[in-house]
Formats: structure tokens, sequence, C-alpha cells
């Protein structure tokens, strides 16, 4: 068994453990490091035992007897005597709870209103998704050290106010609604467009986010933005296997193969943005709608590209976002040309929420690359793959920077 095979089962099956564990013995903290305890044993016993025939279940199991033993210390030693009694729910709570998910019953646990909705969104996506502080820094357009400082803050806060892990009630779903579909969306989207690693996609994050989506679906099927994530991700779903080629490298969208896009993806798709519709309008709505306009067009000559700016301009009446300011610039181009979208992107010189990312020198090269404008679009593409985290991505914008400049000295 190799390195790689035990980084993979990580990826795939820590956020389950962590769930699990969580919810048995209601602290974080604790269930963080037996999880890790029990992957430290998994390095010492697999290679010369064999990799379990269900390895998250073996790692789980492994978790949750280390977390258990240690309480078990702990309330010898008079520590947590009283506490151990209390955290494993009693089988009546059990019944009760409308969805049988640990990991959804643990993102509704980050998302409790006592933490701030920076600290939700973090802790969701260290605790189930498993991403790494860096990782989710890149995310939240944030320094490393804050988003550090979130996450124990938030830990600290669910022990201390003993915030239980638990599906709330139906009538206190809504006010952590925004916030768990928030957190499945950003879980969605870091496995569909890795910010850092030697991948470009990481399917596992992808299939979790709709395992998610789809499970919030049948917990609210009245809430229209449930059903319109879930429109989302499944549009976006349909072309994951076609936004890389046979060795890993990025394919942009108007190279792909439309023919090989998952279309029963986007029939599903279709059908949960009209359950969204029924129920009322909202931000997801938007994006899917712009999704949508992408994923039924025969082809890239025939996108509607007024539908999709007009998907813009509608999101933007939800909140300013320099992200949704700045994909708008990119579908003006497409309808007006490069030089519109390039007035578009001089409004976001400067955004500090984008300084720290590769996607505002990335785009601005892009564009200017279509306009005719090899040696700025170069200074630009050299700009941007010195801040990109995520390889593909980088190999990505060094074939683009080595287009250009072979334009530029042909000159």
């Amino acid at each position: 068994m190799d390195g790689d095979t035990l980084s993979r089962v990580f990826r795939e099956e820590s956020g389950r453990a962590l769930a699990t564990v969580a919810r048995m013995v209601g602290d974080l903290s604790l269930a963080e490091d037996a999880v890790q305890e029990a992957f430290a044993e998994a390095i010492r016993s697999w290679p010369e035992a064999g990799l379990p025939k269900n390895p998250g279940a073996w790692i789980t199991t492994v978790a949750r007897n280390r977390a258990l033993d240690r309480l078990h210390r702990e309330s010898l030693r008079g520590d947590k005597e009283h506490d151990a009694a209390r955290l494993v729910p009693p089988p009546d709570e059990e019944e009760v709870w409308p969805v049988r998910d640990d990991q959804l019953r643990l993102m509704f646990t980050c998302c409790h209103p006592a933490l701030s909705p920076e600290s939700q969104v973090a802790l969701t996506l260290r605790l189930v998704a498993g991403l790494r502080p860096a990782e989710i820094a890149r995310l939240f357009l944030a320094p490393e050290p804050t988003v550090s400082q979130r996450l124990s803050r938030a830990k600290s806060k669910i022990r201390t106010a003993g915030i239980p892990f638990r599906v709330p009630p139906d009538h206190l779903l809504p006010e952590r609604t925004p916030q768990v579909l928030a957190c499945i969306y950003l879980v969605f989207t870091e496995g569909y467009s890795a910010t850092s690693g030697d991948t470009a996609i990481r399917d596992e994050l992808c299939e979790e986010a709709l395992r998610l989506g789809r499970l919030l679906c049948e917990l609210m099927p009245d809430e229209g933005e449930a059903w319109a994530l879930m429109a989302l991700m499944l549009f976006h779903d349909s072309r994951r296997a076609q936004r890389t080629d046979v060795v890993g490298d990025l394919v942009p969208l108007e190279e792909q193969d439309r023919r090989r896009w998952d279309r029963a993806k986007i029939e599903e798709g279709v059908v949960c943005l009209r359950a969204a519709r029924r129920r009322g309008g909202g931000p997801y709505g938007a994006q899917a709608t712009i999704a949508a306009a992408h994923a039924t067009a025969p082809n890239w000559a025939a996108t509607d590209w007024n539908a999709v700016v007009a998907g813009y301009d509608e999101l933007g009446t939800y909140g300013d976002s320099p992200a949704v300011r700045l994909n708008r610039a990119v579908a003006v181009s497409f309808r007006d040309g490069p030089d519109a979208g390039l007035a578009e992107l001089d409004a976001l010189a400067g955004e500090p929420r984008l300084a720290r990312t590769h996607t505002v020198h990335a785009t601005r090269a892009d564009l200017l690359r279509r306009a005719g404008r090899p040696a700025e679009a170069s200074a630009e593409y050299r700009a941007a793959i010195g801040l990109a985290a995520n390889e593909p991505t980088r190999r990505f914008l060094a074939r683009r920077l080595a287009e250009v400049d072979r334009e530029n000295s042909a000159r």
C-alpha cells in the first residue's frame, strides 16, 4: 500500500469519521485528535496487514475507541465524569432527529447562530470537507492566521457553550439554512476547482457536496434555494469529467467536447431549477440560471450571453461581490468584446479581497490575449502564475504564456 492510497483514504473518509466521532463524544477537539490517532495507526499497520475491506469503517471504529478510552481515563481522574455521561445522545433523542447523517448534523452544528457567519463556514470546511486552513484562507480571500484563529475560537465556543450535535427542529432550520447552503457550495467549489495541490479536481468533495445537497432537499423540500443549489451543482458537475484532459491538464469551457457531458445530470439540474423557481428566487437561483445557459447551449457559439449577463445582474442585487463582478466582466467580454470586459475589470483594480488570488491577473491576461495585446497579456500571465497555488492551473497559465510570448516575438 503506497502513500497515495492512504492520502486518498484520508481525503475521502476523515470528514465522515470526524462527524461520527464528534456526534458520539460531543467534543470537536477530542474527535479531531482521535481521528488523527486512527490515521497514525493506519500508517503503522496497513502496509503489513493490507488495506481493510472498508477503510472508512476501520478509521471510524479506531477513532471512536480512542476517544472513548480517553474519556474513560479522564472520568477516572474526576475530570469529566459528569460530561462523559451526557456526551452520547439518549435513544429517544436519536429517534426524533429528522436526518440520520452525521455529516449533515455536524454541518448544522457548525452553523449554529452563536458563531459568527465567517466562523460557521470556516469550521464546516475544516471539519466536514477536511480542508486545511491554508485552503480555507484562499476560498475566503483571507490571511491564513485569521482563519486559524476563527477555527480555534469556534471550536472552543461549541465546547464551552454545550452546543448539541444535531439537526435543529423544523422551526429553527431557516435561520441556519443560508450558511449551510454556503458551506455545501464551498465544498463543491473546492472539489470542482481545487485551490491548491497537484490535481485540478477533487472528485470526493464534489460527490460529498452533491450528497449533502440531496439530503438538504429531503430535509427541507419547500426551500427553493436548496433546490437551486442542487441545480447549480448538477449543471457544473455534468462537465466535471471534461474539465481536464488525459494527463490532468485543464480544458477551457469553450474547448470541451459537449457530446461527452453528462446529460442525465443536466436533465436533473433542469428539474431542480424548475422546482426552485416554483418556490421563489434567490442568489443560488440566479447562479443556477447562469449555469443552465452554459449547460444547455449546444455549442460555445450558441451561448446566450445576454442571459448570462442578466443572470449576473440579478445575482448582484443580492449583495456586492468582487467575484460576481469579475465573472460579469468575462461574460460582457464574450457578449460585447474583450475591450468591454477590460473596462469592467478596471473597476476591480485594487480590490483587496482579490489581491491574494491569481484570478484577476489570469482573467485580465485572457482578455488582453483576445484583444490582440500579447505583451500586456504576458505580464499578467506571469503575475497569475506567481500567485496560483494549484499545479494544473499553473501549467494551463504557462501554456497560455508561451502562446502570447510566441505571438509577441513574431511581431
